[in-house]
Formats: structure tokens, sequence, C-alpha cells
């Protein structure tokens, strides 16, 4: 997978585009600035929409190159983000250390899905939000037809509400949905999708 999203990301445009995940940037306007941490962050769109407004930023990837285009990002925007090359299993930072937990298109095989969803709670303080953005279920019907709607081909590495009420069934869920939407997210997410949407608070 490093190869896959090394190459993906060694172009000059952004792969997804330099602009935020518009759900996660709806929910973080109504948070209060702290700590947050972005999994899979590819080429830092999001992290870097987080430093503007404030927030300080981590983020790690598997891709050297996706780190290249967040930190060319984060220069051009003037900000900083503590960015990291690895996956979960080399990864690591404090228990309870972050205020937020955003994981945008973050999809794991299933055989880790859940043991990496439980880590990354661990990361979180209580109280603590997360807000996560995937391609649901059913996503296949439009990625099937158009390849450019993205999204993992295996339909075992998509989300439904079970598995994520399952994964986090340590949280309060404040709002989880299944919604098709029309994603323009630079080269690989446009047109028609299928996603889904939560958000949950992690209990005191």
């Amino acid at each position: 997978m490093k190869e896959f999203w090394n190459e993906r990301y060694s172009g000059a445009e952004y792969a997804y585009g330099i602009t935020p995940n518009e759900f996660y940037a709806g929910v973080l306007a109504g948070l209060k600035t702290g700590k947050i941490l972005f999994p899979a962050e590819g080429e830092g769109r999001n992290a870097v929409y987080a430093a503007e407004a404030g927030w300080e930023v981590s983020a790690f990837d598997l891709s050297d190159e996706g780190k290249k285009k967040a930190d060319q990002l984060a220069v051009s925007r003037g900000v900083s983000l503590d960015y990291q090359v690895g996956n979960l299993s080399e990864i690591n930072y404090p228990t309870e250390s972050f205020d937020a937990l955003v994981l945008v298109f973050a999809h794991f095989p299933a055989s880790l899905r859940e043991s990496f969803h439980r880590k990354l709670f661990i990361f979180l303080k209580p109280g603590g939000t997360l807000i996560l953005e995937g391609f649901s279920k059913d996503h296949l019907k439009f990625s099937s037809v158009n390849p450019l709607a993205g999204g993992p081909k295996d339909p075992s590495m998509l989300f439904s509400e079970e598995e994520l009420r399952s994964d986090f069934n340590e949280m309060e869920i404040l709002s989880l949905e299944e919604k098709e939407v029309e994603l323009r997210e630079g080269l690989y997410h446009s047109g028609k999708s299928a996603v889904i949407r939560l958000v949950a608070r992690k209990l005191t």
C-alpha cells in the first residue's frame, strides 16, 4: 500500500484537492480548539485547515510523498504540522492526549479495522470528539460505474453503521448517518458517492 500511495501523491497536483472535507470542516467549526490527530492524512488538506483555525495538529500517513505535499501546503499557508510517516503499528502518542480525532476516508483492511479504531480511541481524551467520514457499503454501486468516485473496491473495507457502533461502542454517538452525496474533492473523489458520517464523544 505504501507504494500505491506514494505513486498517487507523487504528481504536482493534489490528488484530493487542497480544500478540507466539507463535513469535517462543518463539525470542526463547532469545537473548541486544542490538540487534534489526523491518521491517514495523505497530502494534508484537512490537517492544514485545522492548523489555520488554531489547532495544535499531529498527523501521520504511510506515504513519504504525502508528507512532502502536506509540508508544502502548510508552508504555503504559514502553519506547521507534526507529521510523521509510518503505519499505526509504528506510530505512538501519549494516552488520552488529543481533544479531537479526525478520520476522513481512512479505510483500513477489514482484519485490522476494529483494532486500529480501538487503538486510535485510546489517544483521545475523555470528552474528546471523533469526526469520521468514509464510504459506506453502498458506495460500490457508484464506484463500479465511475472509477473517479474513488474508495476501496473491496467491500469489506467499506463502512456500515453497525461496524462503527461496535468499533466505538465506548463513545456517545452524537450523530451517525448514511448519505448519498456529490463529492468534489480533487482528482479521485469526484461524483455521486455513498458515505457514512459519524460524530461521537468519548465518555468521561
